[in-house]
């Protein structure tokens, strides 16, 4: 049986105040074209609770979970190890039931946090300062662009070749509202990414900004100097995209090496792979001079009259108080639980621990490239890579990855998925390895691979 409280007369009554003679003059304005005239196909009926438990329970089993199999993909979404203090630590009343804070300087606990979590944002991107995050890194991409826009004046963004597709969707999306205008392209699987070309394309044009991830989507990594400057030298704005944090404990700083603004995907620390979220933007620029042009709220350090440290947002958004027309962004909030589990993980690894922890995915991401690349067929594609590089195969990689999952190995993230509309992709396998992967597991890819592609 459903729950429905309302009876007829309930109905009847409710109809008769607002002066409706039935519920369907509540629809009017819909078009009679747009009603359905039968059960939409292949729908079932309604269904007890029971029943469509047991419906969701026969289709949960057909799962093959990241826990229970040699895992092995990322592509902007990675496997780590959580501690358990984190998860304990966020349930508490206080934390999980926090929302974005209307009064905000009576909750200096959340705000404190938020500092401290834009403090190690600002350190990890290499940037002078962070805000108190955003709804994931695609979203926080696109603010970026938006805010180079409004710096420079200009609607061209230059996407490099590299950069997520998921996320050029979602700045394609936005675009289409704001006029901007989105240069992209696939990946040209070259291994130095085509980075000749992008400067070139940088020097041909008057783009507001350059949006190039870091590491790319195929894993490759590059110096982002040289594309800062071209950026620069018209007048342009670098944007770097981090989907995987961890890499910077490793890897250079895109501050360091003149990134202007670094966005990003917080997943990896503290938050688990969650069937896809919700997910942590993070966003930071190299220029304090840029702050005001900054989307989302940002959290500062004060002392109080009696000379007591305490904290106030700096920063809030317009979005939900006066001037909404002077808005940055249409963010209206924060990823509050997110960040704090970020921020209590890194809290808990520390510098020396982030380091470790880097270390630890780069040896084990060298120890499947080199497996992988004895497996007859199977080329290597990268020069360089953090935890995940690309491997070109010599049939589809599409059927290869739904073989192995039958293997109880989830082997990688197809670039004909990524890309359904590129051919000559249709090959790639992108393969991340984390700390969470065993030597015993990258020798059970490797063996199942041989056997698939025999």
């Amino acid at each position: 049986m459903r729950y429905l409280p309302l009876t007829d007369s309930d109905r009847a009554a409710m109809l008769s105040v607002i002066g409706a003679p039935d519920v369907d003059a509540l629809f009017t304005d819909v078009a009679a074209e747009q009603y359905l005239k039968q059960p939409i196909e292949g729908l079932p009926a309604h269904a007890s609770e029971m029943a469509v438990e047991r419906h969701m329970r026969r289709l949960s089993s057909k799962n093959l979970a990241a826990g229970d199999a040699a895992f092995f993909c990322g592509a902007g979404a990675y496997r780590h190890h959580v501690p358990a203090t984190v998860d304990h630590l966020i349930q508490r009343g206080e934390f999980l039931t926090a929302y974005t804070p209307y009064q905000p300087e009576i909750a200096q606990g959340t705000l404190q946090m938020l500092f401290e979590f834009q403090s190690q944002v600002a350190r990890l991107y290499g940037c002078a300062v962070a805000n108190a995050s955003m709804y994931d890194g695609s979203t926080a991409c696109w603010e970026a662009i938006s805010m180079a826009g409004r710096v420079t004046k200009r609607n061209l963004a230059i996407l490099h070749e590299g950069l997520h597709p998921h996320y050029v969707s979602t700045i394609r999306t936005m675009a289409k509202f704001t006029g901007d205008s989105i240069a992209d392209r696939a990946p040209s699987l070259q291994a130095d990414g085509g980075i000749g070309e992008l400067i070139a394309e940088i020097e041909a044009n008057e783009p507001s900004c350059v949006v190039v991830q870091y590491p790319d989507v195929l894993g490759r990594v590059y110096d982002l100097s040289p594309i800062a400057e071209a950026a620069h030298a018209k007048g342009a704005l670098l944007i770097a995209v981090n989907t995987e944090p961890v890499a910077l404990g490793a890897l250079r700083s895109p501050g360091e090496m003149g990134a202007d603004i670094v966005v990003g995907e917080g997943q990896s620390l503290g938050v688990g792979l969650q069937f896809g979220g919700p997910y942590l933007g993070l966003f930071a620029v190299r220029d304090p001079k840029h702050v005001r042009q900054m989307p989302g709220r940002l959290c500062g350090e004060t002392v109080d009259a009696e000379g007591k440290r305490g904290f106030v947002l700096t920063l809030s958004t317009r979005e939900q108080h006066i001037r909404r027309e002077k808005a940055t962004s249409n963010i209206c909030t924060n990823s509050g639980l997110c960040a704090l589990a970020f921020t209590i993980h890194l809290t808990l690894l520390g510098e020396a621990g982030l380091r470790a922890l880097a270390a630890e995915n780069h040896r084990l991401a060298c120890v499947a490239a080199d497996r992988l690349a004895k497996v007859p067929g199977v080329k290597v594609l990268n020069d360089s890579f953090f935890n995940e590089f690309t491997i070109l195969l010599p049939t589809d990689a599409r059927p290869v990855v739904r073989d192995l999952a039958h293997r109880n190995v989830l082997a990688g993230v197809s670039l004909g998925r990524l890309y359904p509309a590129e051919d000559q992709l249709s090959h790639g396998l992108v393969i991340a390895v984390t700390e969470t992967a065993s030597e015993e597991d990258i020798e059970t890819l490797a063996s199942a691979l041989e056997e698939s592609i025999r």
